[in-house]
């Protein structure tokens, strides 16, 4: 259990007008109690904006993911990665002095990029997704599931997202929505060819927890890879791995909203009920 005096928080907030004001409020109420704000070494770290505020947040702190917990705060309409509203501050605040530990946690995705030079090989953690696209021709990949070969992509490019991230640029390609106690990724194809020359799956797969996707690409100078929404040009990309990631993300639980609800609220209808 953490006491109030022992609680420390990071704020990450975003440039714009309600989020700076909400920041410059929530560090007022912050002030009338024991609770600290320290950027190096945070119990939780606090988003301030929306769900690209929160991403932003986890890469900031994603080599501290077993000593962190994550609580967003949107100043628009809730969204899958943020539980709390900018005008709900107060209540915030009686949460975090009351905070006894408590978690959710998601899976994420591990991503490992071999290139040309093996010096230059980089990894990666993402909680949305992980694309690969080639700018200016069709891409063409190998991929391979353990080590077995799976199929020959042509196309425009590979996505491989986690449960939650499954509800963002997975969906709008026809991929399943994954409720994130599922400890799984997804492959995606974008705008895959398929004639009686090339021929794909051309369904989104779900890869179990135990099992690993690898990409072989063809050799060019025009890949572009997204990592959440970090776009990061490669020239010299060779292969890349992804796999269900060792760490977890975990957020605070004081008000988790169901993952359900969430899906409801932002592609159906927004829910009236609190």
């Amino acid at each position: 259990m953490l006491t109030p005096d022992k609680v420390k928080v990071s704020i990450v907030a975003n440039d714009s007008i309600k989020s700076q004001r909400a920041q410059i409020r929530l560090k007022q109420l912050l002030a009338d109690t024991e609770i600290k704000i320290d950027e190096k070494e945070p119990d939780i770290v606090i988003s301030i904006g929306g769900d690209g505020t929160l991403l932003s947040a986890f890469h900031r702190y994603s080599h501290m993911l077993s000593k962190v917990r994550f609580l967003g705060i949107h100043t628009g309409h809730l969204g899958f990665y943020t539980d709390w509203r900018d005008y709900e501050l107060e209540a915030l605040v009686e949460s975090l002095v009351a905070d006894e530990g408590e978690s959710v946690s998601y899976p994420l995705l591990d991503v490992y990029i071999e290139h040309k030079e093996a010096e230059k090989s980089r990894h990666f953690l993402a909680l949305n997704e992980c694309t690969i696209r080639r700018v200016n021709k069709t891409m063409v990949a190998d991929v391979f599931i353990k080590e077995d070969f799976f199929e020959r992509f042509r196309g425009d490019g590979l996505s491989v997202a986690t449960p939650t991230g499954s509800t963002a640029y997975n969906k709008s390609m026809g991929g399943a929505i994954i409720h994130p106690r599922i400890n799984a990724l997804q492959l995606t194809e974008i705008a895959s060819l398929n004639n009686r020359v090339y021929r794909t799956l051309g369904s989104p797969l779900v890869i179990a927890s135990n099992e690993w996707i690898t990409m072989k690409l063809d050799e060019a100078d025009d890949y572009l890879l997204s990592v959440d929404q970090l776009s990061i040009p490669q020239s010299s990309v060779k292969e890349l791995t992804f796999s269900v990631a060792n760490e977890r993300i975990k957020f605070t639980s004081y008000r988790h909203t169901h993952f359900w609800r969430r899906v409801k609220d932002a592609f159906i209808e927004e829910s009236t009920e609190e």
